[in-house]
């Protein structure tokens, strides 16, 4: 890839992305003007849970949500939407069983009569 903002997420280990979802936590937290303290009691988890965040350490997903939603993060989050796609021929397919014209009503055409 040409854009020089890419990462290679996959070739980094599970440790390195703990240490960069740590340091984008930390960042967050400090542009916000939060203590730890702070932040770990709004979220529900102990200081040093979040401190073990912040350095990159195993915590639980929870934990890791709870701190999201409360340094307003979780906007983080779109990149996990999934939206179902249809593949071509499927597309196809459907676009072929649409109706290509409409038919008239043949009651209207020809009133009953009365005899």
């Amino acid at each position: 890839m040409s854009d020089e903002s890419y990462t290679d997420w996959f070739a980094m280990s599970n440790v390195a992305l703990a240490q960069t979802i740590g340091t984008f936590v930390k960042h967050h937290r400090l542009e916000q003007n939060r203590t730890q303290g702070g932040v770990a009691e709004a979220a529900g988890i102990s200081r040093s849970t979040l401190s073990l965040l912040e350095r990159g350490e195993a915590v639980t997903l929870p934990s890791l949500l709870q701190v999201l939603r409360v340094l307003d993060l979780l906007k983080v989050m779109d990149v996990f939407k999934f939206q179902q796609q249809i593949s071509p021929m499927e597309l196809a397919k459907l676009e072929k069983q649409k109706r290509q014209r409409a038919s008239s009503n043949k009651e209207n055409i020809f009133p009953k009569s009365d005899w």
